[in-house]
């Protein structure tokens, strides 16, 4: 699990979330990154009234009831192991705090099932199989240390509980989404906010900068792209005709990372779009069992596999291959990049103007090379916020001054080569409601979605049984957990 960031750096800001909310939506918000931590030492327990430093052995026991929810001391020590893995910063917080995350994450797993929320079990159980083959690989295949750290006797028994862990983090995820899956906010109330905070706490915005790429991308032979076609026909063969394993192909050949270790698995749904397009109709075009002929999307050319279907939801496996580019290819895309790049900085073009007439990346290139912020929309980078690798390439060029020619790569192309310009700075500044109204937007939207979850909370939990057992009664938990002492 991560720590969730909030999107801006901001001080004195009287409506900051707290660092309580934050570390749970960083749990149930990342259920796809969740590890299992495994461990040689000992849990340690640690004192309830003091910071996560202070610690004492304890025995086992139930620490807290919720619903049908069990909470045991061992499931706090375990969360803060895997916290410190991750690298969260627990300095200043106490296990009161934190199991009062766990006390949440049982409530709305708990509202999930009173409610009826659908789980995805070969999805949970493609997690319990990433995560085990995870620790393993970190472990040097240790299985047995994997079984004393959760006090199993068998793979079986671990392998059921650890699905009851993404299983129930599933749950809260999802109950979550449906608390404030509707919440939206008006310009009015993004004024009100605004207003309602006193202009000495208002937050202060770093230093913000705007920048342009252009990027030119080898190009792929015919022959190279009929080459990993017949190869995926050869595959389809193979499966059809001789009996073969597809999925032990995909183990073999999948250049796609992601669904590797899960035999090419994904589960599409007809009414939640997840794939490409292009992916998405020749997967609902099949039969069960049957085999895709080859395709092409951005990512590269695919078979597929349909191997279930169930109600609105497909279960697909599929292999990716991308073409091999020649070094005659990447020699001439470096050409063409040095050639622009000497055109701007003689001063024969504009960079804008050299963006769209000559890059290759169409998400940019109309806009003058102009790149979006993911997080907020707009054109604006914060400076401390910016990806390492992005931050690497822009620090020491002063504005409109021309970067050197970079090659990268990204989920779509394996050589890609860019120059970059910084085109406009914006200095630390204190909110300006006109403009970084998108950043504003997004704390008023924050705001009244935490309200909204307190809200909720607050009847749940009145509605729910909960029994806090032993030292933590002594807690002082921002909710009414204690209503049944």
């Amino acid at each position: 699990m991560r720590l969730l960031k909030m999107p801006l750096r901001i001080t004195n800001l009287k409506f900051t979330i707290s660092f309580f909310y934050i570390l749970f939506c960083s749990s149930i918000l990342s259920i796809s990154a969740q590890e299992i931590i495994p461990d040689e030492k000992p849990l340690e327990e640690k004192t309830k009234s003091t910071s996560i430093d202070s610690t004492k052995i304890k025995a086992e026991g139930v620490a807290a009831v919720v619903g049908e929810f069990i909470i045991l001391e061992s499931d706090l020590n375990r969360e803060i192991a895997q916290l410190e893995a991750q690298g969260a910063d627990l300095e200043g917080v106490t296990r009161c705090q934190l199991f009062g995350r766990l006390l949440e994450q049982k409530l709305y797993a708990h509202q999930a099932i009173q409610d009826s929320v659908l789980v995805n079990e070969l999805y949970i159980q493609s997690l319990v199989e990433q995560q085990i083959q995870g620790i393993l690989a970190q472990t040097k295949g240790d299985m047995e240390g994997l079984l004393n750290f959760y006090k199993k006797d068998s793979e079986k028994a671990l392998r059921e509980e650890m699905y009851e862990i993404n299983k129930n983090a599933y749950l809260a995820k999802e109950m979550q989404d449906k608390v404030i899956s509707e919440i939206e906010i008006t310009p009015e109330e993004v004024r009100t906010f605004f207003n309602d905070i006193p202009k000495d706490e208002r937050p202060t915005f770093g230093t913000e900068l705007k920048i342009a790429q252009i990027v030119v991308i080898p190009e792929v032979t015919e022959e190279a792209k009929q080459e990993v076609i017949e190869k995926l026909k050869g595959f389809k063969k193979d499966v059809e005709e001789n009996g073969s394993s597809f999925t032990t192909k995909v183990l073999f050949y999948t250049e796609d990372t992601a669904s590797k270790p899960t035999g090419g698995l994904y589960t599409l749904n007809r009414k939640q779009p997840r794939m490409v397009k292009e992916f998405r109709d020749v997967a609902f075009s099949l039969q069960e069992g049957e085999i895709s002929e080859p395709f092409e999307t951005e990512f590269g050319y695919h078979i597929i596999l349909l191997e279930k279907i169930r109600g609105q939801e497909y279960d697909v496996r599929h292999i990716l291959l991308r073409p091999e580019l020649t070094q005659e290819a990447i020699a001439e895309a470096r050409e063409k990049i040095e050639k622009v790049r000497k055109m701007i900085v003689d001063g024969e073009v504009s960079f804008a103007e050299a963006a769209r007439e000559f890059s290759d990346e169409k998400e940019t290139k109309f806009e003058g090379g102009q790149l979006t912020n993911p997080v907020t929309q707009d054109f604006n980078f914060e400076l401390t916020k910016m990806e390492p690798e992005l931050y690497s390439q822009i620090q020491d060029l002063k504005d409109n001054e021309i970067s050197e020619i970079f090659q990268d790569e990204d989920r779509v192309n394996r050589i890609k080569f860019k120059i970059l310009t910084v085109t406009d700075r914006i200095d630390d500044h204190e909110a300006d409601f006109a403009k970084d109204y998108l950043k504003i937007k997004e704390l008023a939207l924050q705001d009244k979605q935490i309200k909204a979850i307190e809200k909720w909370q607050e009847a749940t939990i009145l509605d729910t049984y909960i029994k806090i057992n032993g030292e933590y009664r002594d807690c002082e938990f921002e909710s009414n957990w204690l209503k049944n002492q």
